[in-house]
């Protein structure tokens, strides 16, 4: 019976067919067993949640749900279980600019579907390939794990790169935004109203900066501490001169002293320190152009200089070796 089933696989898709269909069956039944395994008992939130969604609930209950909220029910599967782990990939998140109740989920989610997804269209293809011709274990291995370990890690690659742009751009923006506050306070408005104002003015340059003083202004507005607000945003930010920023706006407001004149202070020593970025990465141009020098200078040169004279030499060494 085994001959029966393995003849016509192995004429069709050659001597790894068995393997091929085998590995088929295994992720088909790995698709059907998961919403069994994800399947979780409904408690009386829940219920509530379902009744105001459908309307028979109270009013107060009725929200509009998001894409995160949608996986919430695979919540235990898709999140990590220790806290620690959850509040780290939701601040690398946050800092990426996904601020989102859902985003943890989405994220895993999304790292779930796109390696399944390279996994099935390796199999595809390793399928298509070993149908035209004889393709090694190790070939079908790489055809299938490659595209599902890329699919795998590109969320958490495309998050870096947002959290490292991101950073970057409030890393820029800050010592504007630092003078644009201090002109606000020195026109007398209040810190919380120039927040507001900065926010608003530097946002067609600088949307994550803009993004974070909103951030802070709506959490004051909704009656939180200014203090723990700031402190949350230096933590939220990851920024060094954000948090030494708040740091000084909380010694002024615990002592008393002016927040105007600290402005003035730190706005000056963020000037400075741009000063001196720019000048750090003007004086590794000529390290990183050394490299360049080497490769595309030197070898012409010594090809020019050289060339000749080892032509001759050459030249002269073939007649001598004619006599």
């Amino acid at each position: 019976m085994l001959d029966f089933i393995t003849r016509p696989l192995t004429e069709i898709f050659g001597p790894l067919g068995p393997l091929m269909a085998v590995g088929l069956l295994g992720v088909l039944l790995i698709v059907l067993t998961l919403p069994v395994m994800l399947h979780k008992q409904r408690d009386r939130f829940s219920e509530l949640k379902a009744e105001a969604k459908t309307g028979k609930g109270p009013d107060k209950l009725r929200r509009a749900g998001g894409k995160g909220d949608k996986l919430e029910k695979y919540a235990h599967f898709l999140e990590p279980q220790k806290a620690e782990e959850l509040s780290a990939i939701r601040l690398k998140l946050m800092r990426a600019g996904y601020p989102e109740k859902g985003a943890v989920r989405l994220f895993h989610a999304a790292k779930m579907v796109l390696g399944i997804a390279g996994l099935v269209l390796g199999g595809l293809y390793g399928l298509v390939q070993s149908a035209s011709a004889e393709v090694s274990t190790q070939s079908m291995m790489m055809y299938v794990l490659a595209p599902g370990a890329i699919g795998y890690y590109l969320p958490q690659y495309w998050i870096g790169k947002r959290v490292e742009s991101r950073t970057n751009e409030i890393i820029q923006g800050f010592p504007d935004a630092l003078d644009m506050m201090l002109v606000c306070v020195e026109a007398g408005q209040s810190l919380d109203q120039s927040i507001i104002r900065v926010a608003r003015e530097s946002r067609a340059g600088y949307p994550a900066l803009a993004d974070e003083f909103d951030m802070v202004a709506n959490e004051v507005k909704a009656g939180k501490e200014r203090v723990t607000v700031l402190k949350d945003m230096a933590d939220r930010v990851g920024v060094p001169d954000v948090a030494s920023f708040v740091t000084t706006l909380v010694q002024s407001a615990t002592f008393g002293t002016s927040i105007a004149e600290a402005l003035r202070v730190y706005s000056s020593d963020m000037r400075d320190k741009r000063v001196m970025r720019a000048e750090e990465k003007a004086n590794m141009l000529p390290t990183k152009l050394t490299l360049g020098t080497m490769l595309f200078t030197v070898p012409p040169l010594m090809v020019i200089l050289i060339g000749p004279s080892v032509y001759g030499i050459a030249t002269m060494l073939s007649q001598m070796s004619g006599f």
